[in-house]
């Protein structure tokens, strides 16, 4: 898991990097090898809004792509989850969407992040 968010998040330089953290490339690799794709970000959704649900296994996470050529990040749940999701004054969903914006920002990409009824 913590390879997945260095692959979305990246590192400023490699003498942040731990020792027990390898991503098995090259100090000289393209920034394609390292760089994270939209799959790793619907999982790393995915894996976040599981641990924050009840019943993890009524969670979907699927991505489309709106009209305007922006990509769309769909959870769907039980109704009785949305509100854990969600977060008080919407803070969860708030700081979830500011992590995959970052995320997208490295991938020159625009995705957004919603919960559906």
């Amino acid at each position: 898991m913590f390879e997945a968010l260095f692959k979305l998040f990246g590192r400023k330089s490699s003498a942040e990097k731990p020792a027990q953290y390898s991503c098995g490339c090259s100090a000289g690799g393209s920034t394609a090898e390292k760089a994270a794709s939209l799959e790793d970000l619907e999982r790393f959704v995915e894996y976040v809004v599981r641990h924050l649900v009840d019943d993890p296994d009524a969670v979907g996470v699927k991505t489309e792509v709106a009209e305007n050529g922006t990509k769309v990040i769909r959870i769907s749940c039980r109704k009785e989850d949305a509100g854990k999701i969600i977060g008080k004054k919407g803070k969860t969903i708030i700081a979830l969407r500011s992590l995959v914006g970052s995320a997208a920002g490295r991938l020159q990409e625009r995705i957004s992040v919603e919960v559906v009824d």
